[in-house]
């Protein structure tokens, strides 16, 4: 396996929680019943970009506005209730550490999925075409 390969099925270090894991780690970790995934985009975003089949929506801001979720600690409790890890998806992989290191400070296992759901922006602006959970063909729908 070439070093690119193996990074994808690592843990990589990280400041303040649990680490960053490439998304077919975190969607390995999902379907094997190691972690829930836990989306923090907001409402508009899951329901206009796409969702991921069985993911835990827990807003970390919600649209208009980007006002925080007053209850997102108790919504991030709940799904890692029992000591579950939870990975948590964002559009970009930038809310999402935020919300791991909120997390953290809760007491929780959780890891930020690199790349979010759409990846980077592009030189032309646009998201989806550079990694992302999309772009890498993990499930999702609209």
């Amino acid at each position: 396996m070439t070093e690119q390969k193996t990074a994808l099925w690592e843990i990589q270090p990280a400041q303040g929680y649990a680490g960053d894991v490439f998304p077919e780690l975190a969607w390995q970790w999902v379907q094997s019943g190691e972690a829930v995934l836990v989306d923090v985009r907001t409402d508009a975003e899951r329901e206009w970009v796409g969702r991921v089949p069985g993911a835990v929506a827990v807003a970390w801001k919600q649209w208009p506005g980007m006002a925080m979720n007053p209850d997102f600690d108790a919504q991030l409790q709940a799904a890692g209730a029992g000591g579950r890890k939870l990975v948590l998806l964002c559009r970009s992989g930038v809310r999402s550490v935020a919300a791991a290191q909120r997390a953290s400070r809760l007491g929780l296992a959780a890891f930020n999925i690199l790349e979010g759901f759409e990846g980077d922006a592009d030189a032309g602006g646009q998201r989806g075409h550079l990694g992302g959970w999309r772009k890498r063909g993990l499930p999702w729908s609209q």
